[in-house]
């Protein structure tokens, strides 16, 4: 039985949609539990109270200081405690990377813990890291960020000897700003790492590699990137389809086909992402989850529990694979 932390005030659409989740994702293998103000309706699940909540705008190091008593901070907490194997929130990211880092703890000898976000991709998802929890890095985080996503793949994706790639602006060794350059080199010395080289942004969605590393400022501005345009892509595809009778004919032969494409392409399938190098699972939901969005977000955190993400990284680290050279 995997009890899951879920802040039911974190995200646009909460508490009705978190709590619908929730009781979605509920299961017998499967303990949700709700965090969220006295007498909130969780529909049966349990609930432990908090007071206060973190708002999207609020700074998000002086709101977690300042609200320890929060429904972020305190789902957190549960996760230090022992009273939940895994926390998640469609809250202020910032606020959750702070909460992770004050209350769950880093894993010794990672310095900067990353957000690992899982992309689809033509020859199957491959996960893309950091997606924005550090803006500034140095090639040894790159370097770091490669071996959390190798265990990723492994051990949720169930990719055997993943393949790492940097992502930069071309995929010749010498193409790239100063931090990819530097990268590149460290990432091509570990014997330990199953380095391909460089790869450019807009082959992520063609499998371009298993594990893809960059900073957090680009691959945050990748991933929105890549969200728009399939959103745009396919409300254009939705309209082109409905604008004459013709195109709704053509519609109902190709549903099926089109009705995989968006499960596939469609950023609710896994429902949040890791925030890797953590004492603890904590998973960052997007702030317009939807309850089939939040379920799925559970159940990841869920297998991440499951397959012992937390336990192999700290596995790497005793055999000094991701301890840290100059940080």
């Amino acid at each position: 039985m995997t009890r899951v932390a879920v802040d039911a005030m974190g995200g646009d659409r909460a508490p009705d949609e978190i709590v619908a989740g929730a009781l979605e994702a509920a299961s017998p293998q499967i303990t949700p539990i709700l965090v969220g103000p006295p007498g909130l309706e969780t529909g049966g699940l349990e609930l432990v109270e908090a007071p206060t909540t973190i708002a999207m705008d609020e700074k998000p190091g002086e709101a977690v200081r300042s609200k320890r008593d929060s429904s972020l901070v305190t789902a957190c907490r549960l996760v230090r405690e022992g009273a939940a194997d895994a926390a998640i929130s469609a809250g202020n990211t910032g606020a959750m990377l702070a909460a992770g880092l004050l209350e769950i703890r880093r894993l010794r000898g990672v310095n900067r813990p990353a957000i690992a976000v899982v992309l689809p991709s033509g020859s199957g998802p491959s996960v893309l890291l950091d997606a924005g929890a550090n803006a500034d890095a140095r090639p040894e985080h790159l370097q770091q960020f490669a071996h959390m996503g190798s265990v990723f793949a492994e051990e949720i994706l169930g990719v055997r000897n993943p393949e790492v790639r940097l992502l930069s602006i071309g995929e010749e060794p010498e193409k790239g700003n100063q931090l990819t350059l530097e990268a590149h080199r460290l990432l091509a010395e570990a014997t330990d790492l199953n380095f391909g080289g460089n790869a450019e942004s807009r082959n992520l969605l063609e499998g371009a590699g298993d594990v893809v590393v960059c900073d957090g400022f680009t691959g945050n501005i990748v991933l929105k990137a890549l969200e728009g345009t399939i959103r745009s892509v396919l409300n254009a595809f939705r309209e082109e389809i409905t604008a004459s009778r013709r195109g709704k004919l053509g519609g109902l032969l190709i549903k099926p086909a089109a009705r995989v494409l968006r499960e596939r392409l469609d950023p609710d399938t896994y429902g949040g992402a890791y925030l890797l190098g953590l004492r603890g699972l904590a998973v960052i939901a997007h702030g317009n989850s939807g309850r089939r969005a939040i379920a799925n977000a559970i159940r990841l955190a869920a297998r991440g529990v499951d397959n012992d993400v937390v336990g192999r990284l700290q596995e790497r680290l005793e055999q000094g694979v991701l301890a840290s050279r100059a940080l």
